[in-house]
């Protein structure tokens, strides 16, 4: 659940009372972690993955509620006008601005916060954010020179703008110490924050504008390559992210200290890390950043050994899972597996007919999900699909005993029952609500990518009784690290056995198996989450494959009534 979607009354979602209802929530659920997608400053297309600086925050987090509490304000502000809906990054940042200059005017540094702006990074990113705004908000490399050079000669004498400087520190502050107050607030119930954590930054970003030797970029700060992946299940064309590529070499010579530095500081705010497109610590595709698209390109092999290796000598307690998704060659596993890092799989993916990575075994050491930010919601996924593959999905989980209601609730505790040590469910499918619910579709910018958001906490209580006993049921618990599936898969032999008269399936002539099958068919059919014509028949088909995938019938009489079928 990205904290920008959950209820506020200022246009998106903050460190204020929602976020400690929705803890709450989570651990009434017996949930023990809570995943986040990045908090830095969002950049191009308010996507959380072109920050501005891996180490500041946005401002948009900042409660005005806590403001006011503390003392900053004067009194609460009003709502805020817009839809409850929706997440309006512009109307809500320009809502919010007076309140939190207002905030900074009253606020009298302590020694917390002398403190905490003798980080490295706090007065430059203060001073990069400031003279973006004194260039209309343009990127670092199109800032005339005296601005852009600031980085490596101090010859510009940003004195001029102490007060716009110090206001950013100040808010960079109150940043960090209301999101460190939730994240007690939630180890405090016994649940951990699983922070997500990009493979690359940004161009237009303090990360690159102090660090340029760490990537691939000319003299003027223009990327040479640039990041992205080849076409793949989410976009024909591929997708071109723009981020620039790491000079390596640098970086191994540095010891990698600007990744460290990174993650580091990351393990501070949350108590697990996601990192992002794990695959390029093995291999990352180049880009030439002429090229429009990212079909031409070329893998590059990346150190990703000797970068683990003194990682885990440096930080031998650093809690890393990793996104491992997609079209992978065998080396990722192996390196994913070499440093024993839990890696993902997608249980939409499992049953979409269109994907075929996720057709592996699930394994302790894994996070399965039911879908993630990229993805369509489960029920937009169901509805999309075509008759056959909804009623092999519906028939699928009735035949593993997963009979609830709602296509959303079946994905659910079938995601629960993983043997998995993580499984996590994204709230809009607790809800059961439709791709209305859809955070980002891959290989798109702008409206409506990242601006869902819960309206209110009321509906999601409403479902905390269902949640409680998924989880109770599951076997997991926040007591309880290693799960056990339920164990409430039907038994298809036994139920085809009573449409012969117990006869053995093996002896069945070909009729006697479709005709059994069909009857089946048709109780299934009464049940399922989609009706057609074909329904019957795309049930028969199914359970015929899954007997002949078990070895409880003969192959002549498969072959037998897979033809008996076809003519029918």
């Amino acid at each position: 659940m990205p904290v920008a979607s959950l209820p506020s009354p200022y246009g998106i979602g903050e460190f204020g009372s929602s976020c400690r209802q929705f803890v709450d929530y989570l651990k009434e659920c017996g949930i023990a972690v809570w995943q986040i997608l990045p908090l830095n400053p969002l950049g191009y297309g308010n996507s959380p993955y072109q920050p501005y600086s891996s180490y500041a925050g946005d401002e948009l987090y900042v409660s005005l509620e806590v403001l006011y509490n503390e003392g900053l304000l004067p009194e609460l502000p009003p709502a805020f006008p817009g839809s409850a809906a929706r997440v309006d990054y512009q109307g809500a940042r320009a809502y919010k601005a007076d309140y939190l200059m207002q905030a900074f005017e009253n606020f009298v540094p302590d020694e917390a916060y002398e403190e905490f702006i003798k980080q490295d990074w706090v007065y430059p990113y203060a001073v990069f954010l400031t003279f973006k705004k004194k260039n209309s908000m343009k990127c670092w490399n199109e800032w005339p020179d005296p601005y852009k050079n600031w980085i490596k000669d101090h010859a510009f004498n940003e004195h001029i703008y102490d007060r716009e400087i110090h206001y950013e520190m100040f808010i960079q502050y109150m940043f960090a110490k209301q999101w460190l107050s939730v994240k007690s607030y939630a180890n405090a119930a016994g649940i951990e924050i699983m922070g997500d954590l990009p493979f690359y930054v940004g161009i237009d970003s303090l990360d690159v504008w102090a660090n340029q030797e760490n990537f691939l970029i000319g003299a003027d700060g223009q990327p040479t390559f640039i990041a992205g992946v080849p076409p793949d299940y989410f976009s024909a064309t591929g997708q071109r992210w723009g981020n620039p590529i790491y000079n390596w070499d640098y970086m191994k010579e540095d010891h990698f200290s600007f990744w460290f530095n990174r993650l580091a500081y990351s393990s501070k705010l949350f108590d697990i890390l996601r990192i992002d497109h794990f695959r390029a610590f093995d291999t990352f595709w180049k880009i030439p950043a002429s090229c429009e698209t990212a079909i031409v390109g070329e893998w590059i092999e990346a150190p990703g050994y000797q970068f683990f290796n003194e990682l885990k000598k440096q930080y031998p307690d650093m809690n890393i899972v990793v996104e491992d998704l997609g079209d992978m060659r065998k080396e990722v596993y192996e390196l994913r597996d070499h440093f024993e890092f839990a890696g993902m799989k997608i249980i939409q993916f499992v049953f979409d007919p269109k994907e075929n990575n996720n057709n592996f075994k699930d394994r302790e050491n894994m996070l399965v999900y039911t879908g993630t930010h990229d993805n369509q919601t489960i029920r937009g996924w169901f509805d999309a699909q075509d008759e056959e593959t909804r009623t092999v999905t519906d028939l699928y989980l009735k035949l593993h005993g997963y009979s609830d209601e709602s296509i959303s609730r079946r994905f659910i505790r079938y995601a629960l029952d993983s043997i998995a040590n993580y499984a996590i469910v994204p709230v809009q499918d607790i809800l059961g609500i439709g791709d209305e619910g859809r955070l980002n579709a891959p290989g798109t910018l702008g409206s409506p990518n990242w601006e869902w958001k819960l309206p209110s906490m009321d509906e999601l209580i409403g479902t905390a009784d269902f949640m409680k006993k998924a989880v109770d049921e599951s076997g997991r618990n926040q007591s309880q690290p290693a799960f056990v599936p339920a164990g409430k898969k039907l038994d298809l032999e036994a139920l085809v056995m009573k449409y012969v008269d117990g006869k053995a399936l093996t002896d069945c002539t070909a009729k006697e198996l479709l005709d059994a099958l069909t009857v089946l068919g048709n109780e299934f059919a009464k049940q399922s989450l989609c009706q057609d014509g074909d329904t019957v028949s795309y049930i028969a088909a199914y359970l015929l494959d899954q007997l002949q995938a078990m070895g409880r019938i003969v192959s002549d009489t498969y072959e037998g009534a897979k033809k008996l079928l076809t003519d029918v």
